[in-house]
């Protein structure tokens, strides 16, 4: 046994053998198996190998039976070199134990059956066959190299050799069976070669084993030897002997036949309806024939009847299902000439009511539905009403289907009400079933569904009154002003179903009234009056139409219409079709007889054609009317035409006004005025026939404008104004002038030059007027009071470094022109100089996305601005601007590049007079740390000496830089690994790992680091030592260790670890102290955990000195396992392991608390944050956990955004809002995780944010780093 162990934890164990696998001797060209069983906790693995080393031969099977519970170890065709001592080795994590076994293979078979009888039975001699013994002899080891000559031992020393290898402690005895029983002889041998030949022979025949389908079975206990016979006949009596080397063995079999009886008979049985009755009954021994029937019907098996005979064939039983009434009768079995009955009974299921009689409520001649549900159809029914049979008839229908029952009652009465039952009965059941109820009738009352309406007829006309009731069975009176209606000329009364109806034949006065219809529980009115359509006189019209209505404007109209109607009619009055409505001016009345419309400060739009509508129920009159507002004309028409425009006459032509105002226009009057003046003149007039003019009072060039007025008795009416026109040829001002182009500037002066307008207006520019401006400023302020004869112009008196435009205007005789565009801004200052070359452009540092680079200011031309700097990669031509604007400083770093491609950068200096010349880098800039050597991180802890103990596991870590990354080679004694060991590597660090050290494993191990700017290497010396050795070795280690190590052993492990969950998606581990840990104060713990989809682990936490900690930074829905380890200055201990996966829940409520409910006070209050989120910066690829505490009733709602964009349902972020503290995971961080994240809380009552800033960064970019550091530390000093 191999140990692997020093403490075996309580409900584990090591490996054991239940049964251990057999020593086996085989002939070449036969299989052997090898099977053992074997238990341990945890399972262990079982594997079989050769001790000589040699593999298992091709073909060979190694399996688990599932059945058997057994491992086997199965090789087909054994030849010769398959001999040897076989291991098997069973394995767990606390030991490994080893069986070895032998496999001896011969040649062939050493006796045949021939040879055997001739030995047993003496019959022949010896000398007659021989024996070759070298086929005999077992292998007892591998097969040698070189075959030696074996010696041949003659027929009378085989006999000897067997005579002494069997000796008989118990011979074979003669044995009774009963027939179908099992017979067994045994016999107690004891030989000194397992693997004698053995033979079972009856009445001197070999009996053959394999082809007896279990007849024969042959079993082995240790010494003791067995022969089963089962299922024994008279057939199987005789002599049975077992042949065993040279000794025969017999004994003879006798068989006892007994006669056919029951061992218990049929008995009666008395069983419930739709239940399985069951038979059985045992006969003394089998019966090949048999038969159950009823009623003396032979039974068959089928879905009714189920026919079982057990194995032994000795128990019958008959299972009878769903026992109905059909089914009582006497059952027998029938075999030979034996007989057995029984009888079988019923009891009949109760019936029961599904759905009992309900009390039933029916208004007077309605209808009653009585109805239940039984459980069984097979019953008979019997109505009662108060405890007296209820026989069929019109009124009572009686139905029965199925299991439902139903009486209904037809054209309900009064005297219906009572107590109805019904009774259900059964064959072969004493008992009735009953169910009953209350029907009850009331008596009708009726409502009025639709009542009756006022109704107006003209007289001689049809008049209708109508009710309608919700019962069409009530009966009902019409009454006329109080008085019944029996027999009065001229009505009709009608009936149909609920409707009721009065028609009054011819309307007249005397049928004018109030009606009332009155029924059991229901009453309505309504009144019938007489309605004659409005009536106008015609001779009335005919006035109308003759002479219309004729007023003066600013007069009142009065349009009087007398009129007929009954009801008197809506009024409405409309002008030229559209209604008119009142106002202040317009008045609208109707009295008995006539409708009047006053029109007050009438004007001429008011003229038209007035018509007159009144409308009743019974119809409508019209009567149309004519109003003529009499005013002075409109203006004349359109636009004045002038026929003709000189120096001398100016001709004009217009069109007479469209509306004359009611009169004759009389004449026109023409007045005239020039234009920049105010006065109008008049020129002249004409008559109403004439619409043309002509005038010579006019001087050439001159604008003037003329009016027309049209004049009637009423007065003149308003001007039709003519446009300006020119007396001749008019003269324009002059068109706009270039823009003004700046030639000289200085702090005192600007010079600009412009070029004439394109257009004089037909008179010569006499000069500009040149106008400036301050940039950003409305007002244009002329530089001198003269007209500026040239076309450049020098103004001064500026002030210096301020900024103006300027602008040029034309002047004419006929005026200035429109001022021109306005010039660029120009500075009164002394011109500057471009910047020149920018000097010293260099890379100041770099990391795998970023470069920074820095500059000096040229030395050349005027300071600059700034800078304008640019790229691109190596794969293009093309150069991109790094900023949207210049840089303002001397030097930039350049973000989001991609890892180690190269970059070429160039840069400009610019300033207001322009960009200078650009600078280029002399060679590429990879985006990657600047070239180091490789180096170690001696600030994490890595020794150089370390003892393990065998069995466990070394673990070495290296913390190292360089750049590029280097590459790592792991040396043991100067050779590089190449065994059991796993190398996890990483960019900045690497990780030796053997899970189960061995002596074997020690030496000194480096670690060997290169790129191409360096090399270095760490040495280790490791020692493992196993626990018989440590006491020898103890004096040797003391030795070395001294100079590095205080301590003089490993650490004993902790003990009793334990998980809980105290804080939501965190584990607390608790255990009990190593000793050594407190009594070295230099010792402590150190916590790993690993998740169960990765077979490493991965440090938590270190140098904890307490025996409790608590592991936050879990991923939520993942499982993790744990691990304690006590650590010294000497090593490490033991690890003491979670026994069971922890796994970390997505969502789960830690606290559910139910308030009791308070309502003397309002607990209610704003939700406020108690503790903020703060700003993260995290390195790309590790996780982010923020969070932040709040509180506030009713529980607010969590809302969470990235700039501004909710993410509370993204995937991406996981989030879990508990008891006031709300925690936001970033699972992998990338720089697009960067930004700034809010959590909104909002209930009822108001609402409050948060912010943070998360910055994503790499290892190597420093600048950030600091940048970051220092904002998080001018926080916390705020804070």
């Amino acid at each position: 046994m191999i140990s692997h162990s020093v403490e075996i934890p309580e409900g584990e164990s090591i490996p054991e053998f239940l049964e251990k696998p057999h020593p086996l001797t085989v002939t070449e060209g036969d299989k052997a198996v090898f099977r053992a069983k074997v238990k341990g906790n945890p399972k262990p693995s079982v594997t079989w190998k050769r001790e000589s080393g040699i593999s298992i031969k091709e073909g060979s099977k190694m399996f688990f039976d599932s059945i058997n519970k057994e491992y086997i170890l199965k090789l087909e065709n054994v030849a010769s070199d398959d001999a040897d001592n076989y291991k098997c080795i069973v394995s767990n994590e606390h030991a490994d134990i080893i069986y070895i076994v032998s496999l001896n293979v011969t040649e062939s078979k050493y006796l045949n059956n021939i040879t055997k009888q001739k030995f047993c039975r003496g019959r022949t001699p010896l000398g007659q066959e021989k024996l070759d013994f070298k086929k005999m002899l077992k292998k007892r080891g591998p097969p040698a190299t070189k075959k030696k000559e074996k010696k041949v031992v003659d027929e009378k020393e085989m006999l000897e050799i067997l005579s002494k290898a069997i000796k008989i402690l118990k011979p074979l005895e003669d044995v009774s069976a009963k027939v179908d029983s099992t017979a067994t002889f045994d016999c107690i041998l004891e030989l000194r070669d397992a693997n004698t030949k053995m033979i079972w022979l009856k009445d001197n025949e070999p009996l053959r084993l394999l082809y007896s389908l279990g007849k024969y079975e042959v079993k082995q206990m240790g010494t003791k030897y067995m022969l089963h016979i089962s299922n024994v006949t008279e057939k199987d009596m005789g002599v049975y002997s077992l042949t065993v080397g040279d000794k025969q063995l017999s004994a003879r079999l006798h068989v006892i036949d007994e006669p056919l009886t029951f061992l218990a008979d049929l008995k009666p049985l008395k069983i419930t309806e739709r239940q399985t009755a069951v038979f059985e009954l045992r006969l003394s021994k089998k019966v090949p024939n048999f038969a159950w029937k009823f009623n003396g019907k032979e039974l068959k098996r089928d879905d009714k009847y189920e026919i079982i005979t057990s194995e032994d064939g000795l128990t019958h039983t008959l299972k009878i299902k769903d026992v109905r009434p059909s089914d009582v009768g006497e059952i027998s079995f029938e075999t030979g000439d034996l007989v057995t009955k029984a009888e079988l009974f019923i009891q009949r299921t109760p019936i029961k009511f599904i759905r009992n009689l309900k009390n039933v409520r029916v208004k007077e001649k309605g209808k009653a539905c009585l109805e239940c549900e039984l459980t069984t159809k097979d019953v008979t029914l019997k109505w009662m009403k108060n405890g007296r049979v209820i026989e069929r008839s019109k009124k009572f229908t009686m139905m029965h289907e199925g299991k439902t029952a139903e009486l209904i009652i037809d054209d309900a009465e009064l005297n219906d009400t009572g107590e109805y039952m019904v009774i259900a009965m059964q064959d072969n059941d004493p008992t009735e079933y009953y169910s009953n109820c209350n029907v009850t009738v009331e008596e009708r009352f009726a409502t009025v569904k639709s009542g009756l309406s006022d109704v107006q007829a003209a007289t001689g006309d049809q008049a209708e009154l109508c009710v309608v009731l919700n019962d069409e069975k009530v009966e009902g009176v019409w009454l006329k002003d109080g008085k019944e209606i029996t027999d009065m000329r001229g009505i009709q009364i009608i009936k149909q179903g609920a409707v009721h109806k009065l028609i009054i034949d011819k309307m007249g006065e005397e049928f004018e009234g109030k009606y009332t219809f009155r029924a059991k529980g229901a009453e309505s009115e309504a009144t019938v009056s007489i309605a004659d359509p409005p009536y106008i006189d015609p001779s009335v019209l005919e006035t109308f139409a003759a002479h219309p209505v004729t007023v003066k404007a600013g007069q009142t109209a009065y349009l009087k219409v007398p009129f007929k109607a009954k009801p008197l009619p809506k009024v409405t009055w409309f002008k030229d079709g559209i209604e008119v409505t009142e106002e202040d001016s317009v008045v609208m009345e109707r009295t008995n007889d006539q409708a009047l419309l006053t029109i007050k400060n009438c004007v001429r739009e008011d003229s038209g054609a007035i018509m007159l509508k009144l409308k009743n129920d019974c119809g409508t009159a019209i009567a149309h009317l004519h109003l003529n507002v009499i005013d002075k004309p409109k203006p004349p028409q359109g636009k004045v035409e002038f026929l003709e425009k000189t120096g001398k006459c100016v001709k004009m032509k217009w069109k007479a006004p469209k509306d004359n105002g009611g009169k004759q226009v009389t004449h026109f009057i023409i007045e005239r005025r020039i234009v920049g003046k105010k006065s109008w003149v008049k020129v002249g007039e004409v008559d109403s026939k004439q619409t043309t003019f002509a005038t010579d009072k006019v001087e050439e060039g001159k604008a003037y404008q003329f009016r027309i007025l049209a004049v009637n008795s009423e007065g003149a009416s308003e001007p039709l104004e003519t446009e300006e026109i020119f007396a001749g040829d008019p003269i324009d001002p002059p068109g706009q002038a270039s823009q003004p182009q700046v030639t000289d500037v200085s702090k005192e002066a600007v010079t600009i030059t412009w070029n004439p307008p394109a257009k004089d207006g037909g008179s010569p520019v006499m000069g500009y007027i040149v106008e400036r401006r301050k940039k950003g400023s409305n007002l244009w302020v002329p530089v001198s009071k003269e007209l500026i004869q040239d076309t450049k112009c020098k103004v001064d008196g500026l002030l210096e470094d301020t900024e103006y435009e300027f602008r040029v205007i034309a002047v004419n005789r006929a005026g200035p022109g429109l001022p021109s565009s306005a010039s660029n801004s120009v500075v009164a200052r002394d011109p500057i100089k471009p910047p020149g070359l920018v000097k010293g452009l260099h890379v100041a540092d770099s990391s795998n996305s970023s470069i920074s680079l820095a500059w000096q200011q040229p030395d050349e031309g005027d300071p600059p601005s700034g800078y304008i700097l640019e790229m691109r990669a190596e794969d293009t031509k093309e150069w991109s601007k790094c900023t949207k604007i210049p840089v303002t400083g001397t030097n930039y770093t350049v973000g989001g590049l991609q890892e180690r491609q190269k970059y070429f950068f160039r840069i400009r200096a610019v300033n207001e007079a322009g960009v200078g010349e650009p600078i280029e880098l002399k060679e590429g800039v990879l985006a990657m740390p600047p070239p180091a050597a490789p180096k170690f991180d001696l600030t994490v802890r890595l020794q150089n000496h370390m003892v393990v103990r065998a069995g466990t596991a070394l673990c070495i870590h290296a913390s190292f830089t360089g750049s590029p990354p280097p590459n790592v080679v792991w040396q043991k004694d100067g050779v590089p690994t190449r065994g059991r060991e796993s190398i996890t590597k990483g960019k900045n660090h690497s990780q030796f790992l053997i899970h189960s050290t061995r002596r074997m494993d020690s030496g000194l191990y480096r670690i060997v680091l290169s790129n191409d700017y360096g090399e270095a290497h760490y040495d280790i010396h490791v020692c493992v030592t196993e626990r018989e050795r440590e006491r020898e070795r103890e004096r040797e280690r003391k030795a070395w260790l001294t100079l590095h190590i205080s301590a003089l052993d490993f650490p004993r492990p902790p003990t009793n670890l334990n998980l809980l969950e105290e804080v939501p998606n965190t584990v607390t581990l608790k255990w009990d102290h190593s000793p050594d840990v407190k009594e070295d104060s230099g010792a402590h713990y150190v916590i790993l955990k690993r998740d169960t989809s990765t077979a490493t682990w991965f440090t938590a936490a270190e140098k904890v000195y307490s025996n409790k900690y608590t592991v936050t930074g879990l991923l939520p829905g993942r499982k993790y396992f744990f691990r304690v380890i006590a650590r010294n200055d000497i090593g490490d201990s033991d690890p003491l392991d979670s026994k069971d996966s922890w796994h970390i829940n997505k969502d789960k409520e830690l606290f559910h608390a139910k308030m009791k409910e308070y309502r003397e006070r309002d607990w209610r209050h704003v939700p406020h944050f108690i503790t903020p989120l703060k700003n993260h910066a995290v390195r790309r690829g590790h996780d982010c956990t923020m969070s932040c505490a709040f509180l506030g009733n009713p529980r607010p709602v969590v809302t969470l955004y990235k700039e501004n964009v909710n993410i509370t349902a993204n995937s991406k972020f996981w989030y879990n809002s508990t008891s006031g503290v709300c925690t936001l995971m970033i699972p992998t961080c990338t720089a697009k995780d960067s930004g700034e994240y809010s959590i909104l809380i909002e209930n009822e009552l108001g609402h409050e944010k948060c912010s943070c800033t998360l910055t994503v960064y790499d290892k190597d970019d420093k600048s950030l780093l600091d940048s970051v550091t220092d904002s998080v530390q001018k926080s916390k000093h705020l804070m």
